[in-house]
């Protein structure tokens, strides 16, 4: 398809990665970048971008992404409780500020010959254009004012965005306990002399603390609980303060569409989709999103085979990965529960907490904090055998035998911390023993070791979890995170 004409709404990273690509592919086409904000105007503090979306990137567009990583700050990843600290080697994790990350985006879009406007506010219908790139984030009014089939899910746990004047050395991860409850900092360099803090809790936390009325100072930010949390987190602020834009406190909010096109206009990034901070990225998803639109345009004969080869492409990768965030998510919300655990196994428990980072890879990355969480989970000495996953299950304690006394768990839920769960916990507080089953498929096993995990902490009991030998790898990750007391591997 050659376009006479594209415009792009929204002048995030997405719409602009998206209007260079489509301008160095197609240079007749008049390509065109409608933000309603003022250039010099953004909200947001540090992006990160892992190493294969730099990956990503540099096959697209070298260039770009050379200025991208000379503005960014790499950075290691640590996890701090109770003065213990477990440190991973991440280095290949970049972070940059966002004002910078569009600053670089703009100079690029400009060099290609795409016309940047701002300061109006433009609807598709004002637009005279072959394709219209709804580029407007995770409000987006285009995506509402058309036939997209939107779904919108509301996490529990609520969080808010700021930053700090110093460069963190790495990237941290700490719970800090108080008189209401635990708050928890994502925190992360992203230049020589600002960090992000990023910091969530439960809601009965946030009830407890008094945030539920914002104390909002002149540019939107709520003040009073910025002073709240910088005193919370004086220890890894090192005296500074807490910096907000527009920062307050909200609940994530998930985004799934069924179309993500509807007649010439097409959705990207957030409009189109969202994924939990903790794992997913808006800049890593919406670029990635701008290189397979691009290359459908390029392609296909028209706009409609263009959308439906770029949804077709990207939808499975999206899909994939806001699967993973959604487990990350419900992990992160039940955070607090998790920290009586040695550091080295909340690290385990951590990066395993989604399914997509089996435990013998970890070891490989990290021995020295799997070494210590094996240890701390057998009671053994420090050791990273050749093979994790039969090293754990060798040293796990047996299940009961067949037939003796244990309370039969077989509830298929999808959130395990949601009512149903609730109700599978509460009906199983008194048990001796528990043994949760179900189907055998990943899914359903990542499901019940983390019902299981509630079972133990929550119903005070002894638990089994049964799983197919397939998924030996899943439940010794279980085992050493503290999901489960046993397993039992059965025959699917």
């Amino acid at each position: 398809m050659q376009p006479r004409r594209v415009a792009v709404l929204g002048g995030g990273p997405g719409g602009l990665y998206a209007a260079r690509l489509l301008k160095l592919a197609q240079p007749a086409c008049e390509v065109v970048v409608h933000e309603q904000g003022d250039r010099e105007t953004t909200f947001g503090f540090g992006v990160g971008l892992a190493a294969g979306t730099q990956r990503k990137l540099e096959a697209a567009d070298a260039d770009t992404l050379r200025d991208i990583q000379a503005a960014g700050r790499r950075h290691d990843m640590t996890m701090e409780v109770g003065g213990a600290v477990a440190r991973v080697r991440n280095d290949n994790l970049i972070g940059i500020a966002r004002t910078e990350l569009l600053d670089v985006l703009q100079r690029h879009a400009e060099k290609a010959g795409v016309q940047l406007e701002y300061g109006s506010r433009r609807t598709a219908d004002d637009l005279d254009a072959d394709v219209v790139v709804a580029a407007d984030g995770v409000g987006s009014a285009t995506r509402e004012a058309g036939d997209f089939g939107t779904d919108v899910e509301t996490g529990r746990g609520l969080y808010l965005w700021c930053g700090a004047a110093f460069a963190l050395d790495d990237a941290v991860f700490a719970p800090v306990d108080t008189e209401h409850g635990t708050f928890v900092t994502h925190a992360y360099p992203y230049s020589p002399d600002r960090s992000t803090f990023l910091v969530e809790t439960d809601e009965a936390t946030w009830r407890a603390a008094g945030f539920e009325v914002p104390d909002l100072d002149a540019d939107g930010t709520d003040a009073r609980s910025l002073d709240h949390l910088a005193a919370v987190f004086a220890g890894h602020l090192r005296g500074h303060a807490l910096i907000g834009n527009r920062t307050r406190w909200t609940r994530f909010r998930t985004v799934r569409c069924d179309r993500w096109s509807d007649g010439r206009i097409v959705l990207l990034g957030d409009a189109a989709h969202t994924a939990h901070f903790s794992i997913g990225s808006g800049t890593k998803l919406a670029m990635e999103d701008a290189i397979a639109l691009v290359t459908a345009l390029g392609e296909e004969d028209g706009a409609a085979a263009a959308f439906v080869r770029y949804e077709a492409e990207r939808r499975p990768a999206v899909e994939r990965l806001q699967e993973l965030a959604r487990r990350s998510r419900l992990w992160w919300e039940s955070f607090p529960s998790r920290t009586h655990l040695p550091v080295e196994r909340l690290m385990v428990s951590y990066m395993t907490r989604a399914g997509n980072v089996p435990l013998d890879r970890f070891a490989e990355t990290s021995p020295d904090v799997v070494g210590a969480a094996l240890a701390q989970y057998a009671g053994a000495a420090p050791v990273v055998p050749d093979d994790v996953t039969g090293w754990v299950l060798d040293h796990a304690a047996d299940p009961p035998a067949v037939g003796a006394a244990e309370t039969v768990v077989d509830a298929v839920v999808e959130d395990p911390w949601g009512r149903e769960a609730d109700a599978v916990v509460a009906g199983s507080t008194g048990s001796g023993a528990v043994r949760v089953v179900g189907p055998p498929d990943r899914p359903a096993l990542l499901t019940r070791l983390d019902l299981a995990e509630r079972l133990r902490l929550e119903a005070g009991a002894v638990v089994t979890v049964e799983g197919p030998p397939e998924l030996r790898d899943d439940l010794a990750a279980g085992l050493v995170s503290g999901r489960a007391d046993r397993v039992a591997l059965v025959a699917s």
